[in-house]
């Protein structure tokens, strides 16, 4: 069993962002998205949310969950308003966001970030309406999606955060890791550490 993070307390009225994701592994797009929530939402707290186990059974399988809440851990160490909540990785079953979004206080008032793409899908999320209800979502627009068919999807204009879009994902850092590329100048160093000293993905040795 994993112990709670440091980020699981709870206070009443908290205005907070959440961003959640496999993070496999976590990258610098993911941090300037945490960052441009922060900056622009005026948000006590951008909480990284690893999923635990994808509802949506990815191919292959996501790296162990341990690996990518500690580097999760890792790419948010020295930042005070970025925390980290191990909660979908501490309950059993697939992780739905829907169920996330009930553990926090009525209080809170809450932004969930995401990029466009993901927003498109929304509809496609179990209990999508608990989540557009509970939340607001805070949409940071990605190439080749745009903003009409977000908006369509969605049911209602989101905030859309203005954020220069990041030729990176996580795909494309584990594509280059297999392939012998480096990687540093994509991910945090606590990250990239990590990832050679466990030799995550594939061999190191292109780091």
């Amino acid at each position: 069993m994993i112990a709670p993070s440091r980020a699981t307390a709870k206070v009443e009225g908290v205005i907070r962002a959440l961003l959640g994701g496999t993070f496999d592994p976590p990258h610098l797009a993911h941090l300037a998205l945490a960052e441009a929530a922060f900056s622009q939402l005026g948000v006590s707290v951008v909480e990284f949310i690893p999923t635990g186990i994808p509802w949506w059974k990815p191919s292959p399988p996501p790296t162990a969950a341990h690996h990518r809440l500690e580097m999760v851990k890792r790419a948010t160490v020295g930042v005070p308003y970025l925390t980290v909540n191990d909660c979908e990785i501490r309950r059993e079953g697939p992780s739905y966001m829907a169920d996330t979004l009930e553990t926090f206080p009525s209080g809170d008032e809450i932004y969930l970030v995401m990029g466009s793409d993901a927003a498109q899908g929304l509809r496609s999320w179990m209990r999508w309406e608990v989540v557009a209800r509970r939340a607001r979502l805070a949409v940071a627009l990605r190439p080749g999606t745009d903003a009409a068919t977000v908006e369509k999807a969605v049911g209602e204009s989101p905030v859309w955060l203005d954020y220069p879009p990041m030729a990176i994902s996580s795909r494309e850092v584990r594509q280059r890791i297999r392939a012998g590329r480096s990687i540093r100048c994509l991910v945090p160093v606590g990250v990239w550490e990590y990832i050679a000293e466990n030799r995550l993905y594939a061999s190191p040795d292109g780091l």
